[in-house]
C-alpha cells in the first residue's frame, strides 16, 4: 500500500517545533507502506530545511542528520509529466483553491487511489470532496 505523503508531514519529522502526534504515527506506518510523492515534494523539503537553516532552527549537520533519515524512508518520487500539470494539477488548485504544490499532491491521490496523508487543512477538504481517503490516526 502507498500513501501520499506531503511536505507538511514531512516537515513535522525534520523540525523540532513542528512534531506532531498525526507525523509520527504517519512515519511509524511506513514499516508496512511505503510514501509516495510528487516531484516538487524534494524542492519543498529542501526549501524549508534552508530556510530553517538561515533561521536558526536548524544547524547543517541537523540538516545533513534529517536528510539522512529522509533517504532511509520507504518514499517513492512520482515524475508526473508536464502535459499531467497542465490537464490536471491546474484544474485542481483552480477548483479547489489549492497552490499548484499541494494540487500535486492531490493529482498523485487521485491518480494511484492512494490516501493522503497531510496536515494542511485545505488539501483535507479538497482531498473530501473528490473522495480521495485522507490518513486518519
Amino acid at each position: 500500500m502507498s500513501i501520499i505523503v506531503d511536505a507538511s508531514v514531512t516537515l513535522a519529522w525534520c523540525l523540532e517545533d513542528e512534531t506532531s502526534s498525526y507525523a509520527s504515527q504517519v512515519l511509524g506506518r511506513l514499516t508496512h507502506a511505503d510514501a509516495r510523492v510528487p516531484s516538487i515534494w524534494a524542492l519543498e523539503v529542501a526549501n524549508a530545511l534552508l530556510v530553517a537553516e538561515r533561521r536558526g532552527r536548524l544547524a547543517q549537520n541537523e540538516t545533513a542528520a534529517v536528510l539522512s533519515l529522509l533517504r532511509g524512508l520507504p518514499i517513492r518520487i512520482d515524475t508526473t509529466p508536464p502535459e499531467v500539470v497542465f490537464a490536471d494539477v491546474i484544474p485542481l488548485g483552480r477548483t479547489h483553491l489549492l497552490s499548484a504544490y499541494d494540487a500535486a499532491y492531490l493529482e498523485l491521490a487521485i491518480r494511484t487511489g492512494s490516501p493522503i496523508a497531510t496536515l494542511d487543512e485545505a488539501l483535507r477538504r479538497a482531498a473530501g470532496r473528490v473522495d480521495v481517503d485522507v490518513i486518519e490516526v
